[in-house]
């Protein structure tokens, strides 16, 4: 088999199976290794108001808002998630925007 052909193999099987890095996720990073509550977390979503990073040629405005909620009454902040804004070009490569959201009872 030649080189192209391996490279388009190997090109198209991690295509196939990166599918789920596209998914949209809360923006919650941690920060390893400190005992600081207020510092534990460096992403731009806070228990009361979720940021929900995406690609918007992929992901639809229902699956955002879903995740946001999800995140409110998982935190006890509130019972649903409504719209703020959206910010361009604040996350991952794949998952260029953000939407953000505020929990309201």
């Amino acid at each position: 088999m030649s080189s192209p052909k391996i490279f388009n193999l190997v090109l198209l099987t991690s295509l196939l199976c990166s599918c789920s890095i596209l998914d949209p996720y809360i923006d919650r990073r941690r920060n390893p290794g400190t005992s600081d509550i207020s510092r534990l977390y460096t992403g731009t979503s806070k228990p009361d108001a979720p940021a929900v990073c995406y690609n918007p040629f992929l992901s639809q405005e229902s699956e955002l808002q879903a995740l946001a909620d999800a995140e409110c009454v998982k935190n006890s902040t509130g019972t649903h998630a409504v719209f703020v804004k959206k910010d361009g070009f604040s996350c991952k490569v794949l998952l260029p925007a953000t939407a953000y959201y505020k929990c309201v009872k």
